[in-house]
């Protein structure tokens, strides 16, 4: 009996997002993983943008030549493309505006990494080039805009994946799969809080968004959030200043579901260690579970799990317990494999254009932001 138990739970885990990434994505992913000749060409992809905070993922990017073929990098303006940052992510791209690399003869994909206001009119210019995108977060100020892009990709059937960092954290995984799977019963609490600190350069910088450091950082909470508790019918958002000077630095956000659920999300850029105290909480009927920090060790991709139970259940015993993680890499490199299997045919888009759709409605309804602008 107690044989049969630790195997169920070690396939529960093995299982959990992208531990068993062969079965996932058989021909491109699992050739990279096993060293083998992949079976097509790397996507063409190029960036455009290095305004956003995120714009370094290029790294990771071209990292996987197996996968993708980096062919160029663009300026977040159309028109000339300005001055190329001097950062060593971008070494030895050839520069271009975003005219000249639309139209590469080939290219299939485009990383949208434009700054956080200019990113969605970016994405649909591409949409409108018969481009994949991958389009960095948050997805604009203007719920209505998102919906235009959103529409039109999904008319000429072209992938829109949206940058949210998590979604690929093997402990986020498991998680949204012990949802699914009911281990922890019926989920009637998610909290969640996403930090910093920072001196007076990157409040300046977080001035500029009428939705404060809740408008850079929610989001990532808020996908997860709607992935495991749907869509809420009130949100009531508290965006404070703390230290007089106008930046919206101290941010909450309330959700109320049906059936009594509630949901609280909290951004800052006050908080000491915040990095290292990220973390969200899911609590069931049955168990709870705790992932903190969300990311291990800074920007990998693990993150510490507990779970609580009242029981045992599925292969878990009761009471309190880490739930071990594979080994940390890069924080975007699982997010780069899902995008080149989405492209590529060999399995649909995890998060549907809907499920964008309604993280970035919920979104902005945190940041005190109206959604029909």
């Amino acid at each position: 009996m107690q044989h049969k138990s630790s195997l169920s739970r070690r396939t529960f885990v093995a299982t959990s997002g992208l531990v068993g990434a062969g079965s996932l994505f058989p021909s491109a992913f699992s050739a990279a993983a096993t060293g083998e000749t992949p079976l097509r060409k790397p996507i063409k992809i190029g960036q455009i943008g290095t305004g956003n905070q995120h714009a370094n993922k290029i790294s990771s990017l071209r990292k996987l030549p197996e996968l993708f073929e980096v062919v160029g990098l663009a300026g977040d303006h159309p028109g000339k493309p300005g001055k190329m940052p001097e950062s060593k992510y971008y070494q030895g791209l050839k520069w271009m505006s975003q005219e000249e690399l639309l139209a590469i003869p080939g290219l299939q994909a485009v990383a949208v990494e434009a700054e956080e206001r200019l990113n969605v009119p970016v994405a649909l210019k591409c949409i409108r080039a018969g481009k994949h995108i991958h389009l960095d977060k948050p997805c604009g100020e203007s719920l209505p805009a998102l919906r235009t892009l959103l529409d039109e990709a999904k008319a000429r059937q072209l992938t829109v994946q949206v940058g949210y960092m998590y979604r690929n954290n093997p402990a986020v995984q498991f998680c949204i799969k012990a949802v699914k799977e009911g281990l922890i019963g019926r989920v009637f609490d998610f909290d969640a809080s996403m930090g910093r600190y920072d001196g007076q350069g990157y409040r300046n910088h977080i001035k500029q968004y009428k939705g404060g450091i809740q408008y850079i950082l929610a989001c990532h909470l808020i996908d997860l959030m709607v992935t495991v508790m749907g869509a809420p019918e009130r949100v009531i958002p508290y965006q404070r200043c703390t230290r007089g000077d106008g930046v919206l630095d101290n941010g909450l956000a309330v959700f109320e579901f049906d059936g009594g659920r509630l949901a609280t999300v909290r951004t800052s850029i006050t908080e000491a260690q915040g990095f290292v105290n990220r973390r969200f909480k899911v609590m069931g009927d049955k168990g709870t579970i705790l992932i903190h920090p969300i990311e291990a060790q800074g920007g990998m991709s693990g993150g510490v799990l507990t779970l609580m139970l009242e029981e045992e259940r599925g292969g878990f015993k009761k009471g309190v317990q880490k739930v071990e993680m594979p080994p940390s890499k890069g924080r975007y490199d699982d997010q780069w494999r899902e995008f080149a299997a989405v492209v590529n045919g060999e399995m649909e888009n995890p998060y549907t254009y809907e499920h964008d759709y309604l993280v970035h409605k919920c979104h902005l309804q945190a940041c005190g932001m109206p959604i029909d602008v």
